[in-house]
């Protein structure tokens, strides 16, 4: 009887690390198919759509796909001045921007908790959780994978960066990514964005403008109410100081 469970449980673990590896061939095939094929949407649009259509009862969606040439180079700088200046130098995973990440939030968490305990344990604010991820990361996260923060969809990210690395160009990653950016509620990609905001062609970006939109990106539909934000002008102009220190790939 017992040896009857152990061998039933040992197919049924066999079938699971099989599900597991077909899935991970799976989102290789899929990551090396756009080195051909360009994705005319991610997971990530198409859960924002359903969300949008379940609360508004229509769609409201803005996104045009533009070539590498038909998206300005200012564009492209300010995004990574603000969001990966290595990303022309790393792997997929910049590690030091990961331990500056970890290290920014435990003194923030400890902050918060000092206060805490001024107040006799009154309860303070949530801490601003500060990430360290890639352009090529966040592209893995968008592209294929579910929104939920655990271990299994970190690694599942980890498969698909790696991925993106090896089959794609910088290039072509960077260019993927800025066409299916979120920028706002239903505003996906830097043609999108640009008409939004500056009713013009994602081609004919100023810096300034570029800077605007770089800083946005981690909390588009936030700054998409506040666009007369304090911060949102300030942090635009040090990016606009930053850019031309960057590597275009």
């Amino acid at each position: 009887m017992l040896t009857s469970i152990l061998n039933a449980l040992k197919q049924w673990l066999w079938l699971v690390l099989a599900g597991f590896v077909v899935l991970q061939l799976f989102f290789v095939g899929r990551v090396a198919f756009m080195a051909v094929v360009d994705p005319s949407s991610t997971a990530f649009e198409r859960s924002q759509a359903w969300q949008i259509v379940s609360t508004q009862g229509r769609i409201n969606w803005r996104q045009q796909w533009q070539s590498d040439d038909q998206i300005a180079k200012t564009l492209k700088r300010a995004v990574l001045a603000s969001e990966d200046s290595a990303f022309t130098t790393h792997k997929g995973i910049w590690w030091d921007a990961i331990e500056k990440a970890w290290q920014k939030n435990a003194k923030t968490q400890a902050k918060l908790e000092a206060q805490a305990a001024k107040k006799n344990g009154a309860k303070t604010a949530a801490p601003k959780i500060v990430g360290g991820s890639t352009i090529t990361q966040q592209l893995a996260k968008n592209l294929l994978l579910s929104g939920e923060r655990t271990l299994l969809r970190k690694g599942q990210e980890w498969v698909i960066t790696m991925a993106l690395e090896t089959f794609l160009s910088k290039k072509k990653i960077l260019t993927l990514y800025l066409n299916h950016v979120e920028w706002g509620q239903g505003i996906f990609g830097a043609e999108a964005a640009a008409q939004h905001y500056f009713q013009k062609p994602a081609a004919k970006l100023s810096a300034w403008e570029a800077a605007r939109l770089a800083v946005m990106l981690p909390r588009p539909r936030y700054f998409e109410k506040l666009p007369q934000s304090v911060y949102l002008s300030d942090r635009a102009e040090t990016i606009m100081a930053r850019m031309n220190d960057v590597a275009l790939p």
